[in-house]
Order: structure tokens, then C-alpha cells, then sequence
């Protein structure tokens, strides 16, 4: 019975130890042992130093997998090396990032991200630790780096970050060239100052510098009766403005005035105002004068033949004095003792 008894208990010991294990598992592996992954490949050109095997696959900041190992290959066309990088996806998380392209077949999601512009970079995940972790994200503006060499696994094309890229060009940089091309710079310079055009130059500026503060001290000397005139003129601008101002209302005054002139005018010489009915009279008036004037100074009016007549004896009477005053020029005796007889 004791036998009996004791092979149970081993039993009951054992299969509580294998229960204790199976839960133990289960605690730490979570859901990883039941979950459906795609396992996908990256090829890095660079040093990946702080990048280990169980770091985090982050997808924008969730984590969809892990990397499960990392190699190192040598390509002897290109003479160069690669790292590939493969790493573990959870195949539910990939199929959620592209659901809709892929709703049939979920194991085609991952293949439509890349086509999509799907890239892997590394991130560092602390300061202080120096560990790295891949982050995807789409980035289809960027240009990306295809190994093509896995066929089994599907590819994930990798791109530098912005610090590897400057690390890229600091490392191109030939640091000893650019050193002696600053020192010959360096000499060049000095050589420069001490020539003779750069202590010129000098004189020349501290003649200038003299020249100006001259020209600023006659400036300062005609600045306060140049301010003072300004002023004047100011003031005087200021009167002339008031009197045109004052002339402008005379004119205006005038303007009103012409006006009611110009108004009482048009009222005088208007067709039918008294003092055009008065000309048109003096009008008529003096053109009746004019027809009788012309009538009576006609060629057959009594005033021109009595004029005529009267005319002529004018003439014999003038020429009986021009007679008279020729007798008594040749004989001016005559005026003491009379006209003489005939013959």
C-alpha cells in the first residue's frame, strides 16, 4: 500500500511539474507559439552595431514582429558586403496595415506594402543603451535598397536615415586634403595682411573714417540753422497758404458775382426785354435817316444841284481873284490910280 501510494504522489508531482512548465511557457511566449508569422528579409550596406537578434520590428510605433537572426554576406561582383536582417512578422498585423488589398489571401499583404513604397530603416531606441530597432513605415519618395537575393522570403528594401547618410559623407570626406587646403588658405591670408595693399588699405580707411567726421561736424553745425530756416519757411508756407486761402474766397465771392451779372445780362439782352425792343427802334429809326439822307444827297436832288451851282460860283470867283491879284502884281500902280482904259 505504501508503494502504491508513493508512485502516485511521483505521478501526481510529475504531471504537476510538466503543467508548471506548459503554464510557464505559455506566461512568457504570450500568444507568439499560436500566432501565424511572415517572415521577411532586409539588406543594410552600413554598420546595424547595437542591433540584436529579439529587437523590435516597429510599424509607426507598434510593434508587428522581431528580428530572429542577422548574417553577414559578401557579394564578389560588387566586391562589397551586406547584412541581411530576417525578421518575424506577425502575419495578423501586416494583414491589418493592407487589409483592404488583400482581404482573400492574407499572406499577400506584405508583398503589397512594398509595392506600395513599404521601407525598414534602424532607430535607436535609447541614448544611453545605444540599441537599434527596425522601423517601417511607407516611403515611397525615398530611394531604397533591393538586395534580390532571397527568393524564399520576401524582401523589404532598406533606406539611410538622415545621420547615416551624413555619416556617409563624412566619411567620403578626405580629411587631410581639406586640412591642407585650409592651411594654404590660412597662408594665403596671412600673406595678404602683411602686404603692403592691406596696410594702404588701412591709411586709406582711416583717412576716409577722419574725412567722414569732419563732414559730420560741419553737418552738426548747419543742421540747427538749416532747422531754423526749415522752420521759417515753414511758417512762411504756412501765411501764404492762409492768404491763398482768403484770395480763393474772393475769387469765389467774384465768381458769384459774375454770375448774377452774367444772369442779369442774359435777362437785358433777351428777345423780348425792353432794351432790345428799344435798340431794334434806333435801329429802324437811324435807317429811315440813312434813306432820306441818301434821297436828299442824291445826283438829282435840289440839295446837289444848288450845291453844284454854288459851286461854280466859287470858281468864277476865285478866278477873278486869281485875275485881280495877277493885274496888280504886274502893275501895282493901279491901286493909286485906277484900272487904265482899253484899248
Amino acid at each position: 500500500m505504501k508503494k502504491r501510494a508513493s508512485a502516485t504522489l511521483i505521478g501526481l508531482f510529475v504531471v504537476g511539474g510538466l503543467g508548471l512548465v506548459a503554464a510557464a511557457i505559455i506566461f512568457v511566449a504570450g500568444n507568439e507559439i499560436f500566432t501565424r508569422k511572415d517572415r521577411a528579409v532586409m539588406h543594410f550596406s552600413g554598420s546595424i552595431y547595437g542591433l540584436q537578434v529579439g529587437a523590435p520590428v516597429v510599424f509607426r510605433g507598434v510593434r508587428i514582429g522581431s528580428v530572429t537572426s542577422i548574417d553577414v554576406l559578401y557579394d564578389k561582383v560588387t566586391d562589397s558586403f551586406s547584412i541581411p536582417v530576417v525578421a518575424d512578422l506577425e502575419r495578423n498585423a501586416v494583414h491589418g496595415m493592407d487589409g483592404k488589398r488583400t482581404r482573400d489571401d492574407p499572406a499577400l499583404a506584405l508583398p503589397a506594402l512594398v509595392e506600395r513604397g513599404l521601407q525598414a530603416q534602424l532607430s535607436m531606441q535609447s541614448l544611453l543603451t545605444g540599441l537599434l530597432y527596425v522601423d517601417l513605415d511607407l516611403r515611397p519618395e525615398k530611394v531604397a535598397q533591393v538586395h534580390g537575393s532571397h527568393n524564399s522570403m520576401v524582401e523589404i528594401p532598406t533606406s539611410a536615415t538622415a545621420i547615416q547618410n551624413l555619416k556617409n559623407q563624412l566619411d567620403g570626406l578626405d580629411f587631410r586634403r581639406l586640412l591642407e587646403d585650409v592651411a594654404a588658405i590660412a597662408g594665403s591670408a596671412r600673406t595678404i595682411a602683411a602686404g603692403p595693399q592691406i596696410k594702404q588699405a588701412l591709411d586709406d580707411l582711416a583717412e576716409i573714417t577722419g574725412n567722414v567726421k569732419r563732414l559730420s561736424a560741419r553737418l552738426d553745425q548747419r543742421v540747427d540753422p538749416l532747422a531754423t530756416n526749415l522752420q521759417s519757411t515753414l511758417a512762411g508756407a504756412r501765411s501764404a497758404i492762409d492768404r491763398l486761402g482768403g484770395a480763393a474766397e474772393s475769387v469765389r465771392n467774384t465768381a458769384a458775382s459774375f454770375d448774377t451779372t452774367a444772369q442779369n445780362l442774359s435777362a437785358l439782352v433777351a428777345a423780348d426785354s425792353v432794351l432790345v425792343r428799344n435798340v431794334q427802334q434806333s435801329a429802324a429809326e437811324v435807317a429811315r435817316t440813312a434813306t432820306a439822307l441818301r434821297q436828299s444827297t442824291g445826283a438829282d436832288s435840289d440839295l446837289a444841284r444848288n450845291s453844284e451851282r454854288a459851286l461854280q460860283d466859287v470858281s468864277r470867283a476865285a478866278r477873278a481873284l486869281r485875275e485881280l491879284a495877277e493885274m496888280l502884281e504886274r502893275n501895282p500902280e493901279t491901286l493909286l490910280r485906277g484900272k487904265p482904259a482899253g484899248p
